[in-house]
This record gives structure tokens, C-alpha cells and sequence, in this order.
């Protein structure tokens, strides 16, 4: 009997991701891991450069962004965070809030902090994707090339399919969280640069084709 390669790209992008998942769970002292990381990405030219940026709001035990967003809410650049919604057809879709205070944000989907789902779409704080500048991309895996390995529900790769060509992609993980190769798929996106605690790769970047 021949396996049906979609089924064999699953089981593997299933392995990848257990073993991901369990080396991120691993990390040691995770504060201080995911400071050097938000270092990174906020001295990275792209960031600087931007004044539009899109933060990820850190979940379980994904690199921690939440003391560096407090720290650069402030500042002259419009931060914008993701909400899990669905879009007209019933699709796994990110909403964009521009935030300007944590005391916006309510427990939502997974126990991530999003705006309550009554303010969704409201004028002044809902950003389109062709606003961002710089995006900020969490996930299960990432290699050296960019190559990224999600959760499997498709929000991000939805997302980074409508940003602009020019937005710049920036993955976020710890070094313990890179493989060799992450499986890819042709509707998969890669990462212009991928950043650790101990280096900046960069990546193949838009379009990635196998």
C-alpha cells in the first residue's frame, strides 16, 4: 500500500512538532532566554526601521514578549497584536489590534490576552495586514533557512500571505526550538530572518517554494 505523500508530510510535520514542543517545554530559565531575544529582534534594523509592528502575546511556554511589549508601547511605533478569530468563509483568521494598554485585553482563546471580542473591528484599533511593517512570528519550530512549523491551524500562514511583500518577517524562538530542516509546504511561509538568544539567521523570506 502507498502512502499518500500529504499523509506522509503530516506524520512528519507531527514528529517535528513533539519534538519541538518538548524542548521548548525544557527551556531553562526562560525569563531571562526570552529578554536576550526581544533584545535582538528591537536592535534588529527592521524593527528599528518600522512604525508599524506586529507582537506576538507569548502563551505557555513560547519565548516571553511581555515585558518588552510594556516597554515599547510608549514608544513613537504603533504595536499591534493578533486575536484568534474567523473570517467569512469560517477560516481560521487573525484579527490586528493596535494596543495601547494591557488593561484592554481580556483572557481569550487558549488563555492568550485579546481584546474582548465586543470591541472587534472598531474603528481606530483594528489594523490591516497591509499596515504592519514588521511582524513578529511565534511558532513550534523554525530552522536556519526560516523555515517555520506552526500549532497546524493556519492563522499565521493566512496572515503572512496578505502582508505586504516588503513587511518584514522576524521569527522568534529559542535556539533549543531549531531543527535541521523544517518540513515545509508550498502554502507555508518562511521567515526573512529567525532570531534566538545566541543568533540571528537569516532566512529564505517570500516566496518559499519546495
Amino acid at each position: 500500500m502507498v502512502v499518500p505523500a500529504s499523509l506522509m508530510m503530516n506524520d512528519l510535520k507531527a514528529q517535528q512538532r513533539r519534538k519541538a514542543y518538548d524542548a521548548r517545554n525544557a527551556q531553562a530559565d526562560k525569563d531571562t532566554v526570552s529578554r536576550i531575544i526581544c533584545d535582538q529582534i528591537t536592535a534588529h534594523p527592521a524593527y528599528r526601521q518600522a512604525e508599524t509592528v506586529m507582537w506576538y502575546i507569548h502563551c505557555r511556554s513560547e519565548a516571553r514578549t511581555g515585558p518588552t511589549l510594556l516597554q515599547e508601547i510608549p514608544t513613537d511605533k504603533r504595536i499591534v497584536i493578533p486575536y484568534c478569530t474567523k473570517d467569512e468563509q469560517g477560516y481560521n483568521k487573525l484579527g490586528l489590534w493596535r494596543l495601547e494598554d494591557f488593561a484592554e485585553l481580556v483572557p481569550g482563546m487558549w488563555g492568550i490576552l485579546e481584546p474582548p471580542w465586543q470591541r472587534w473591528g472598531e474603528a481606530g484599533k483594528e489594523i490591516a495586514p497591509e499596515q504592519l511593517d514588521c511582524i513578529i512570528v511565534p511558532g513550534v519550530a523554525f530552522d536556519r533557512h526560516g523555515g517555520r512549523l506552526g500549532n497546524g491551524a493556519g492563522y499565521y500562514d493566512r496572515l503572512l500571505r496578505c502582508a505586504r511583500a516588503d513587511a518584514v518577517l522576524l521569527g522568534a524562538c529559542y535556539e533549543s526550538q531549531l531543527l535541521d530542516r523544517v518540513a515545509m509546504e508550498s502554502h507555508d511561509v518562511a521567515m526573512d530572518f529567525v532570531i534566538t538568544e545566541k543568533a540571528i539567521y537569516k532566512g529564505l523570506g517570500r516566496p518559499f517554494s519546495s
